[in-house]
């Protein structure tokens, strides 16, 4: 791999997912729909749970990591059909997480 990329990077990972659906990009992926990888999610957050009740926090990073991989694919699909893009997934987190804690981004008082 070369060694210009910045492997810490969310875009890096958004980056590496939309070439792998692109034209040339991987076959596999390419033909992957919504439905096709559903279960695949579920297995991921599943194998995550697994590490926590392990107590294995190298584990842990990488299912996480695969998770993780799971939203942007499903995000770069809903993208190429028009849907959403990952940069939608992210502000309706953002803002519900605001919305949801006026006691930390507002002036609401909690005991």
């Amino acid at each position: 791999m070369n060694k210009n990329y910045d492997l810490q990077s969310f875009d890096r990972l958004v980056a590496i997912i939309a070439r792998l659906r692109a034209p040339g990009g991987c076959p596999w992926d390419r033909e992957q729909t919504h439905d096709s990888i559903k279960g695949n999610m579920l297995e991921e957050a599943y194998e995550a749970i697994e590490t926590i009740d392990q107590g294995d926090m190298r584990k842990l990073c990488e299912e996480l990591g695969d998770l993780l991989m799971q939203v942007v694919l499903h995000s770069q699909m809903a993208e190429e059909e028009g849907s959403f893009t990952i940069g939608d997934v992210i502000q309706q987190i953002c803002s519900k997480l605001i919305y949801r804690h006026p006691h930390v981004f507002g002036d609401t008082k909690v005991k």
